[in-house]
């Protein structure tokens, strides 16, 4: 009888630690998982996949928060997807301004080189700023921009390394660091040219793929920053002036 108590009690205590945590997001935020729980969640910053290689501040779970309108949007947008034999996947989606400020201090590290050759092979560090790869200021914090790609239903996010060699996020598909990505050209947070929606240099088929996520997301009220082919904003997004700090928990 007591081991049913106890075990009762556990069960209780994640119940009410989930619901803490969903009740600790600002109102107006949500978590993508409470309102489209098929688009899946590769959440780069929360490990050591990205142009850091480790985990960046601010995100102490492998969770994908927006306001609750791009959630909605989003939600509207997997309906449309899965009817064509896909699936929304996000990279990134709310970031806290406290991931931006680690950016910043990261960018003015001149000796970290990391991962020059797997995320910006051709730019200068010191230049990611003034190339508009990175901003002081991020539409992420505003809670309705986030980072995206399509992937056929019914796959799964590979398991690698990203330490442990140099995947050039330029080189072909098969090349990159695995993803269960359809063709892109480029690879996530790829700091290039290539990565710029329309550039022709990726090629007919990529072009392709790159303009039907942005029908289906513009269809939903989504722009797309034209020089990542990952990033839009919901155009009518409710805090457009704020920038918020909390953490992903």
């Amino acid at each position: 009888m007591r081991h049913l108590f106890v075990i009762s009690l556990m069960i209780l205590c994640v119940a009410c630690s989930n619901k803490n945590e969903r009740e600790s997001l600002p109102e107006g935020f949500s978590f993508l998982s409470d309102i489209a729980s098929s688009i899946q969640q590769d959440i780069r910053y929360f490990g050591n996949n990205n142009f850091l290689g480790r985990p960046v501040a601010g995100y102490n779970a492998a969770a994908c928060v927006l306001s609750t309108p791009a959630a909605e949007a989003l939600a509207l947008v997997q309906e449309a997807v899965i009817t064509i034999g896909y699936s929304l996947k996000v990279y990134d989606c709310f970031r806290p301004q406290r991931a931006v400020d680690d950016f910043v201090n990261w960018a003015a590290d001149a000796d970290d080189q990391l991962m020059q050759s797997s995320y910006y092979p051709d730019v200068p560090k010191d230049e990611l700023f003034s190339r508009g790869y990175i901003a002081e200021r991020s539409g992420h914090s505003r809670g309705s921009t986030v980072d995206l790609t399509l992937v056929p239903l019914g796959t799964s996010v590979p398991l690698a390394d990203p330490l442990s060699a140099g995947f050039d996020c330029r080189a072909p598909v098969a090349e990159r660091f695995p993803d269960n990505s359809i063709d892109m050209g480029t690879g996530y947070d790829c700091f290039d040219l290539r990565s710029h929606t329309d550039d022709i240099a990726v090629g007919a088929v990529v072009l392709q793929n790159r303009h039907l996520l942005r029908d289906l997301m513009e269809a939903a009220g989504f722009t797309n920053y034209e020089q990542e082919w990952w990033h839009y904003t919901l155009e009518d997004e409710p805090f457009p002036e704020q920038y918020f700090d909390f953490p992903i928990q």
